[in-house]
């Protein structure tokens, strides 16, 4: 039996040496080149075909001699039935073998060359196969189950190796996908985020709802002591700054004695009232304060003009410049924040994130109820691709049989199950001789 892809029959059962021919699809030359694999399973097929055809030829050269010898030596009738029953026996194992690879002895039989004739239909049956009774939900489920994907994924990831492989292959995606990213795109989309989210809502009625909880709750107060505090520090250094201004403002024609006093009578007044408004919680000037926020609290929930004096002041403070500039330098420190810190392997993202894996990992050891729910959970979504996607998973294989050449399908299952068949012609040269000798031993016993 030929192993080779040449199109030319031989009718030697043993075939020579497959080797890498060429042969033409659609015009094109296609070369197929022999793995090592494939090169020590065709020694061994060769190796069998030379032993089925050694059995045949033993058996025929047995017959021959038997057969001119026999009427000097009827016992040799015995020895020529169980040759002639071999020959039989090998030479149609010989036929059954080869017809399911090629036309035996080149001569279109019907019914022979199956594989190469009926490749696709058995590319569909081998995918219907496939579909039917491995591709089935429960099968992949109950498999998952049994393996405990959880606990073995928890006991890899806990190890500093497996966190290790976790963080490269992380941070190898995280390179891949700043490459495959284009800046200008990246940008333009966090800079329609922002006009989206930020600019195209009102501010005033959020900024007010937050401003009167803040207000409200009295959180504000200790930014107005913070004030009140600075106001009267600056008040009490200043003595000769508050003199002098009072002074400056005063007519020409007052003297300057007037001033001084003036401007100390001042000063003293200002100390005074600061320092009051430091010491009582309850002051009317911190009153006055908190009507006024709550007031502009509420003017930017509900009055229009504060709503639109509000809208004013955003779009001063984030025009188109300022927001593609916002978005630009956004990506920039992100993009470059990321890549400096998996380059980095002691960054403390880096070791920040091996330590979250290696902790994940623990857990799935040490809590079954979280291992379970990751089981669950990956049984759920098997069985959901399982249940969606069977027929196009199994497609693959009824395609992938399609588009094989049906020569070289042929060759390449006679590749690995071809040595194994040789044991049938064996079998049958064997067999063969044993119903010769018996048919004709019966027959003869019984019609001496």
């Amino acid at each position: 039996m030929q192993v080779n892809s040449e199109p030319t029959t031989r009718p030697d059962p043993a075939g020579p040496a497959p080797k890498a021919t060429p042969r033409t699809r659609g015009g094109a030359a296609v070369r197929h080149q022999l793995t090592e694999a494939d090169a020590e399973k065709a020694a061994a097929l060769r190796k069998m075909k030379a032993l089925a055809l050694a059995l045949l030829i033993a058996m025929a050269v047995v017959f021959v001699v038997a057969f001119a010898l026999q009427k000097e030596y009827p016992w040799l009738q015995y020895v020529r039935a169980a040759a002639e029953g071999g020959m039989v026996g090998a030479l149609a194992d010989w036929f059954a073998v080869t017809a399911l690879f090629k036309y035996p002895l080149g001569i279109k039989i019907p019914h022979t060359a199956i594989i190469p004739r009926r490749k696709d239909q058995i590319g569909a049956s081998l995918g219907e196969f496939v579909e039917t009774n491995f591709l089935s939900e429960q099968v992949v489920q109950e498999k998952l189950a049994s393996v405990n994907i959880a606990r073995r994924a928890g006991e890899w990831l806990a190890t500093p190796a497996g966190a290790d492989r976790v963080a490269k292959e992380g941070a190898a995606v995280i390179r891949g996908a700043f490459k495959v990213l284009n800046d200008d795109d990246v940008q333009a989309v966090i800079e329609g985020m922002v006009r989206k989210h930020l600019l195209a809502p009102p501010w005033g009625p959020p900024v007010g709802r937050l401003a009167e909880r803040i207000f409200h709750d009295g959180h504000h107060h200790a930014l107005v002591d913070l004030l009140v505090d600075r106001a009267a520090d600056w008040v009490d250094d200043n003595h000769v700054t508050v003199s002098r201004l009072v002074s400056d403002r005063s007519p020409t024609w007052v003297p300057q004695f007037v001033d001084g006093l003036v401007g100390d009578k001042v000063y003293v007044e200002i100390l005074k009232f600061v320092k009051a408004v430091q010491a009582d919680p309850n002051h009317q000037v911190r009153m006055q304060i908190d009507k006024y926020l709550n007031d502009l609290a509420r003017d930017l929930q509900h009055d229009p003009a504060m709503i639109a004096r509000a809208e004013g002041i955003k779009a001063q403070v984030l025009g188109d410049p300022e927001v593609r500039e916002l978005a630009s330098r956004t990506w920039d420190t992100v993009k470059n924040a990321l890549l400096g810190a998996v380059d980095d392997p002691d960054s403390d993202l880096t070791i920040k994130f091996k330590a979250a894996v290696r902790d994940f990992g623990s857990r799935l050891v040490n809590d079954p109820e979280l291992a379970g729910k990751v089981n669950a959970w990956i049984g759920d979504a098997a069985g959901y691709l399982v249940r969606t996607y069977r027929s196009d998973i199994a497609g693959v294989i009824t395609d992938t049989v399609a588009r094989w050449d049906a020569e070289e399908t042929s060759r390449k299952i006679e590749l690995q199950v071809g040595r194994d068949l040789q044991y049938i012609r064996i079998n049958g040269t064997v067999v063969g001789s044993l119903a010769g000798l018996a048919i004709f031993s019966v027959a003869h016993l019984i019609f001496g």
